[in-house]
């Protein structure tokens, strides 16, 4: 990459940098060594390296990773607090876990000098010029795995095609994407035809999180015979609205909501929130108030896909506030009634799946959301029906694993080779 390049990257995590160390917490102080690419953890030489983002993508790189030999050695990487936590809970005693390295040189050159990984794959495509430049550089062969280029980044990325198609997608051997149309752009960036395949897309090959009796008896007392909505992955400014759905439905008398927002620094914003409405609430990692509650505060990880299974209806959260939705398997295919509001760009294909089946109801604000949990409260069977399109729909779209494993089928045995 040329200086330009990295002088701007540079200039960039320096203006960035206050806020990271001091407005997101001691979370990212605490990974500082590791971006940096000087963190004394653990380490795995020779392993097919994984790269995922966060918690979606880490949930991705855990479906594959199952399909693939027991004793491949395996890196998962993250760029999230939240991503590193779920891929140490998915990947222990599996995959070395590490943060993915500044893109800087120093501290890209260190990460690949202490790990020497023998092939990258990139869960749903995070490219970043400088360390695919270096990778290549190494002769780390690179795959895109449950690819897609999203309505929001795709006209960013043609208008400046040729320096996308140069430092973005050449250093890339194969991409394997999630739907015809995100072929169709690759296409248009510049890419060959037999370098991109259609495999589908693995979340809906995610299995189903195990059961957690405790957890699940514990919320079964505090609704106390109610119906249990959930909304989870809450974002910003969409916990509002949900309460104010949630009261329009009838509120703690004819349901006990689940509240989950998504990223754990707002767990205490949204406790204050519910104290300021003066809402009686209880949350999972302990406090209740005296009465019995109208709503779970989750505000712990890990646990939200398995209580999907006790919901009347879900509503999924991301997609009221313009953030570009969040993924509506976890609850479909338990047969959960799903609700969304109009913000679902970043599951493209889904959604349009889900709206050619009937399969979930969209809400375009509160007052609607609200009709929406009031009639699968009171109609049972009507949202019985509903949960069971949905689940219908998840099984007609499995195959995506088997196809990506065949795709990177030459980066498990290059890796095995060097292994064996």
């Amino acid at each position: 990459m040329g200086p330009l390049y990295r002088i701007a990257v540079a200039a960039a995590l320096g203006a960035a940098a206050p806020w990271l160390l001091v407005a997101r917490g001691g979370r990212y102080r605490a990974s500082l060594a590791a971006r940096l690419g000087r963190s004394p953890g653990e380490t795995v030489r020779g392993a097919l390296w994984i790269h995922a983002v966060s918690v979606g993508e880490v949930g991705v790189a855990a479906t594959l990773a199952r399909a693939l030999p027991s004793d491949l050695p395996l890196l998962v990487t993250t760029i999230t607090p939240t991503g590193q936590e779920r891929a140490r809970a998915l990947f222990a005693g599996r995959a070395a876990v590490a943060y993915l390295p500044f893109e800087l040189a120093g501290p890209v050159e260190r990460f690949l000098d202490r790990f020497a990984p023998r092939a990258l794959v990139l869960c749903e495509g995070d490219y970043w010029p400088l360390l695919l430049d270096r990778a290549r550089r190494r002769g780390i062969p690179i795959a895109v795995v449950n690819g897609r280029l999203s309505d929001r980044s795709f006209p960013r990325l043609r208008r400046f095609r040729r320096w996308v198609r140069r430092h973005l997608l050449d250093p890339v051997d194969r991409f394997g994407v999630q739907t015809e149309a995100d072929r169709e752009r690759l296409l248009e960036l510049g890419v060959a035809p037999g370098r991109v395949t259609v495999t589908g897309n693995l979340k809906f090959e995610s299995p189903e999180p195990p059961r957690r009796p405790e957890v699940e008896d514990w919320v079964d007392r505090l609704a106390g015979g109610r119906p249990v909505l959930v909304a989870g992955s809450t974002m910003a400014g969409e916990e509002e609205q949900v309460l104010d759905a949630f009261a329009a439905a009838g509120g703690g008398a004819r349901a006990l909501l689940v509240l989950a927002p998504r990223h754990p620094e707002r767990f205490a914003p949204v406790a204050e929130l519910l104290e300021r409405r003066g809402l009686a609430y209880a949350r999972r990692s302990g406090g209740a108030s005296e009465r019995p509650p109208d709503i779970l505060l989750l505000d712990t990880l890990g646990e939200l896909a398995g209580l999907y299974r006790l919901a009347r209806a879900a509503f999924i959260g991301g997609t009221l506030a313009p953030t570009g939705g969040h993924n509506p398997i976890e609850a479909a295919r338990f047969g959960v009634p799903v609700l969304v509001g109009p913000s679902m760009a970043n599951f493209r294909e889904i959604a349009e799946a889900f709206d050619r089946a009937a399969a979930w109801r969209r809400a375009e604000d509160a007052a609607a959301l609200g009709r929406h949990f009031a009639e699968l409260i009171g109609e049972p069977r009507r949202a019985s029906e509903l949960g069971a399109r949905g689940r219908a729909l998840v099984e007609a779209n499995r195959g995506a694993l088997e196809r990506t494993v065949e795709l990177i089928a030459p980066w498990v045995e290059r890796v095995r080779g060097a292994a064996a």
